[in-house]
């Protein structure tokens, strides 16, 4: 056995049996792991079923830092070797994990699946969380078809188990303490990852935890969407294989430490620092889109286009609004057929005279169509038959994303055609002038397909790297650096091509999935789900994320949304660092007033002009609707903000003096909207507490009295 101490805990080497053991200072610990790799000659190689197993250890100083590089080598009869790689960085808590598998003569090997960190029962492998309110966050692999993102308490015993498959990371955390685990995928340039987990029957351990390259998961309507239904990659093809004569697992970030919200925060910013990140100079994009009222293509003519016009002028008169950068008119999801390039040049000319810009919707990696029509469509923008663009299945069918009649079906990111088709519509949003463009439905140049016109693309992941890295070069080529791009239906990751993505798709803004007359899907409530744990993206892998639009009144034809339901959506855009957008009609005296009231308030411009992620105090926890949420951001102003979307209970939402960061003093509690002074706190008297009463969000300024004894 080889003990190695890091700076987080330690690390145990058994030589013989060729395991290792993960043992974390805050508790966590991985015993008997073990690597593998499934190839497809030679089948299931795991680590600890090699002859021998032999232990290196280098220096090094790279990119990230000084640490050390420990090489554990597993050795077969066959001639194939797995390499299991952990690096460690002096006075850093985390681990950078891979495995590679060779085989002598230069033998060419090939593998779908493959994971550098397996609990697996078989290998008496074991893994522990000794907290008392564990919390296991699995993420979907895209923001599609309303998923969430799922935050479920381990188990106790005799509960029935968690056992699922989170996408590209995952979290584990003491909801009191937020001690906590963070694993996830640094690089999206081939596989797609999966965190399998499957919980044992004492609270807190584990029958298996598998970290895999290789996660292709199709949809499965008989299951709950939350739950294998939906939240998959949505693939029908296995997933693609690597070849080589060296097959290698994604890189793999661990760690275990006091606080998991540091630990994600560090995630994303080692995911930026080896991928890059897009920056923003200026101020934020504020924008509307037409969606909320328009809804898809336009075809109804709500507003479009003299409606947009009167949107230009009221937007005009908005004087804080208009105070740090020019709005943008966001058109969505239009019939070019009808909203021609000319009708949206001449609004795009409007809006400039008004100081302000026009946005650009597009779908690079998708096509809707009739599905009876594939044969005789044409690809828009180009002469080349649709049949030979779209992605196939093994019996050469065409793989539908968004199935129906009238259906989505994915192109290949690689075909000339496509890249053909991207200059078109990046044309087109050049000729209007655009400034913003919103890319949708992205997800489907990820699927798997049986191949690409690339022959060197071999799986669904490294054919939408390549697709999104050509996208944003054609973006940069034809209309400049300067276009702000971001992403709507999209994996989260590769990340680095946009500079900002939708937490939630398509959020209609009434306050819970359960309201009569309302869809069950949208809400803020189920937005605030999955959000309440991904604010670590905001300056990390973007400048800013996009809770979608907020509207003063109603989402189409839904009925119209109470007052304080408008507000708690702002304040959720707030507490997520989003950038600030609006899908109302302005034509509506009450939409107005409402405008007037919450979007053109000088605090509110001056917060979204540089908008932050708040840090979770309190985070949302399993699928229900009654949530009560809680967040702080410090600052020379601190701001608190809470959240109360059950229908009955009152909240009390409780910070404690070490989650504010005040110094000693007294501190008036401030309104944020109205200005209007709540109380006062003086730190040294213990917790902070504000009531919230049922279906409602309260926000705060903590503002120091600078004269307090």
């Amino acid at each position: 056995m080889k003990d190695v101490y890091l700076t987080s805990g330690k690390l145990s080497f058994d030589l013989k049996k060729g395991t290792i053991d993960y043992l974390f200072k805050n508790g966590v610990s991985l015993k008997n792991t073990v690597a593998y790799v499934d190839l497809v000659q030679h089948g299931i190689k795991v680590s600890a079923q090699f002859d021998r197993h032999d232990l290196k250890e280098v220096p090094i100083n790279d990119s990230i830092g000084k640490g050390r590089h420990f090489q554990f080598i597993h050795e077969d009869h066959e001639g194939i070797t797995l390499v299991q790689s952990i690096t460690v960085y002096e006075d850093s808590p985390y681990l950078l994990l891979r495995v590679e598998a060779t085989k002598d003569k230069n033998t060419i090997l090939e593998t779908r699946h493959i994971s550098p960190l397996a609990i697996l029962e078989a290998s008496e492998g074991s893994m522990e969380i000794p907290w008392k309110h564990p919390i296991l966050v699995d993420l979907p692999f895209d923001n599609d078809n309303w998923t969430k993102l799922l935050a479920q308490p381990l188990p106790e015993a005799g509960e029935n188990p968690l056992d699922g498959v989170s996408h590209e990371l995952a979290f584990i955390y003491d909801k009191q303490s937020y001690q906590g685990l963070v694993v996830g995928s640094l690089e999206h340039d081939f596989w797609k990852t999966g965190i399998r987990y499957h919980t044992a029957s004492k609270k807190g351990t584990w029958e298996s935890f598998v970290i895999f390259g290789g996660a292709a998961r199709p949809d499965n309507p008989s299951l709950p969407p939350n739950y294998g239904g939906q939240d998959g990659t949505h693939d029908v093809m296995p997933h693609g294989s690597m070849i080589g004569t060296v097959v290698h697992s994604p890189l793999i970030y661990l760690e275990a430490a006091a606080d998991f919200r540091v630990s994600s925060t560090n995630f994303g910013k080692m995911q930026a620092r080896l991928a890059g990140s897009l920056s923003w100079t200026g101020a934020a994009p504020v924008y509307w889109n037409s969606f909320g009222v328009e809804g898809v293509l336009g075809h109804e003519g709500v507003m479009m286009p003299k409606g947009v016009y009167e949107t230009v002028d009221f937007l005009k008169d908005m004087k804080n609004l208009n105070r740090f950068g020019k709005p943008v008119l966001s058109i969505d999801s239009y019939d070019q057929g009808i909203y021609t390039t000319k009708m949206l040049r001449r609004i795009g000319d409007y809006a400039r005279e008004k100081e302000q810009e026009i946005g650009f919707y597009c779908s690079p990696f998708s096509l809707w169509t009739w599905s009876n029509n594939i044969d005789n469509a044409v690809l828009s923008g180009t002469n080349v038959p649709l049949r030979e663009v779209i992605l196939r299945d093994d019996r050469d069918k065409p793989i539908p994303f968004k199935d129906g009649e009238w259906g989505a079906f994915p192109l290949d990111p690689t075909h000339p055609a496509t890249k053909v088709s991207m200059i078109s519509q990046i044309e087109k949003a050049h000729a209007i002038g655009a400034k913003l463009i919103k890319v949708d439905f992205v997800t489907a140049g990820s699927l798997e397909a049986v191949k690409w016109y690339d022959p060197n693309v071999r799986s669904g992941m490294q054919a939408y790297n390549y697709g999104m890295k050509l996208f944003k070069h054609l973006v940069d080529s034809i209309m400049g650096p300067d276009i702000f791009i971001t992403l709507a239906i999209s994996p989260m990751f590769p990340h680095q091509y946009a500079h900002t993505r939708f937490v939630s798709t398509d959020v209609h803004s009434h306050l819970r999935d359960s309201q009569p007359g309302f869809p069950h899907y949208g809400s803020a409530a189920a937005s605030m789900i999955t959000a309440s744990h991904m604010g670590w993206v905001q300056g990390t892998l973007w400048p800013y994320t996009n809770m979608d639009v907020l509207v003063m009144e109603k989402f189409q034809k839904h009925p119209p949304l109470h007052e304080t339901e408008v507000k708690v959506r702002l304040y959720c855009l707030m507490v997520m660092g989003s950038i600030l957008g609006d899908g109302s009609d302005y034509r509506v005296e009450l939409v107005r007033e409402r405008a007037a009231k919450y979007l053109d308030n000088p605090e509110i411009a001056q917060f979204f002009q540089d908008p932050k992620a708040f840090t979770p105090i309190k985070l949302a926890e399993g699928e229900g609707m009654d949530q009560q949420l809680s967040f702080v951001l410090p600052s020379d102003t601190t701001l608190l903000a809470a959240f109360n979307f059950a229908e009955n209970d009152s909240f009390e939402a409780v910070f404690a003096p070490s989650a504010l960061g005040l110094a000693d003093g007294s501190y008036q509690l401030v309104d944020f909207l109205t200005g209007e002074e709540q109380g006062v706190y003086h730190p040294k008297d213990g917790v902070l507490r504000l009531h919230v009463p049922s279906k409602d969000a309260v926000l705060y300024k903590l503002i120091s009295n600078m004269n307090a004894d």
